[in-house]
């Protein structure tokens, strides 16, 4: 299996990505083609002492910057890593393809290149929170800000189906974030999505609020892309801001000096929960091939994690399994006039 690594995107590109990348094929099963300005590549790889014959580089001359606009530089920079690295997946050269860098040009990229899956409408980003019970899956979180009520029900389809093939949830349980659990809560907008959910076969619990993104009250909580991403930016903020209180009160005397060591383990093992790092990378569903996305600030170990997701959703066929749930709703519709399979 070999994955399409973009080398020059992230905050702490290349070094951190060659870092994981490196990693990654030392610990998993696969290849990488790194993607990138070809010298600096081969540098960083002598610099981690890799020589095995499980990482190809392919040079690039132009890289994408997080701030320029996504549509434009995916259609003028051609030869960019972003850009080189989807086509790999589209000419069938990779499996899939993963990047820190410029998420919107990232979406952009793979829709273009790879196109949609049938039946989805609009890509989606999902990604892995952790919350009381466990995990849970939301999205979108930044692809697409202006949907309609039936793209929302395609993201609880994809969701249903990540949740179930790669986290592992039995009959996975999606609600509908709104301002209220009432089914008469909300815009027109979130009604229509809310009676497309609820005349389906999925797993559908209803609305749920913005508390229970943490609250594990379902498995997979779906939202447009404008307030997802509002939702994950304070979510981070906050547990940044917590964490910086909580260590200036432990060191702000001897005793609580005493007690953070005393509750050392406790610390690590908090720590590990709340830690974007263990899942690495969120990925794009909807485009017909396996994309992941990271977060700008990705260090060695998130990337290295992102590449083992990648993997997963390969070697778990994650579309395939999308399209097939998409004709069964589709099936049930038809055959049930009180169902609807996509709105």
């Amino acid at each position: 299996m070999k994955i399409a690594v973009d080398a020059m995107g992230g905050d702490y590109a290349p070094e951190l990505v060659i870092n994981g990348a490196v990693a990654a094929v030392k610990e998993y099963n696969l290849e990488v083609i790194l993607v990138g300005d070809k010298p600096i590549i081969e540098k960083l790889l002598a610099k981690n002492k890799y020589t095995g014959n499980r990482i190809e580089v392919i040079h690039t001359t132009e890289i994408i910057e997080m701030h320029e606009p996504a549509a434009l530089s995916v259609r003028r920079k051609r030869d960019s890593s972003i850009v080189r690295a989807m086509e790999l997946v589209k000419e069938k050269k990779a499996d899939a393809f993963f990047s820190a860098g410029n998420t919107g040009a990232v979406a952009c990229a793979a829709t273009l290149s790879l196109r949609l899956l049938p039946g989805i409408e609009r890509p989606g980003i999902a990604i892995v929170v952790p919350n009381l019970k466990g995990i849970s899956l939301v999205i979108d979180v930044g692809a697409n800000i202006d949907p309609k009520p039936a793209h929302l029900f395609q993201y609880g389809v994809m969701a249903q189906v990540y949740s179930k093939y790669i986290l592992h949830k039995n009959n996975p349980s999606i609600g509908l974030l709104n301002i209220g659990e009432e089914e008469g809560k909300g815009t027109d907008f979130m009604k229509e999505a809310h009676a497309l959910f609820s005349k389906s076969e999925l797993n559908f619990i209803g609305n749920v609020e913005g508390k229970d993104l943490f609250s594990g009250k379902c498995d997979c909580i779906v939202c447009d892309g404008f307030v997802g991403n509002v939702a994950l930016k304070v979510s981070e903020s906050l547990a940044e801001t917590m964490m910086v209180f909580l260590k200036r009160e432990i060191m702000s005397n001897f005793i609580g000096k005493i007690g953070a060591m005393l509750l050392r383990q406790s610390f690590k093992r908090f720590k590990k929960k709340v830690d974007y790092t263990e899942y690495g990378g969120a990925p794009l569903l909807g485009v017909d091939g396996i994309v992941m996305i990271g977060h700008g600030r990705s260090n060695a170990k998130a990337i290295k994690n992102a590449i083992r997701f990648a993997a997963e959703e390969v070697e778990r066929n994650v579309n395939d399994k999308i399209l097939e749930e998409m004709n069964l709703l589709r099936s049930a519709a038809e055959s049930s006039p009180e169902k609807v399979s996509n709105g």
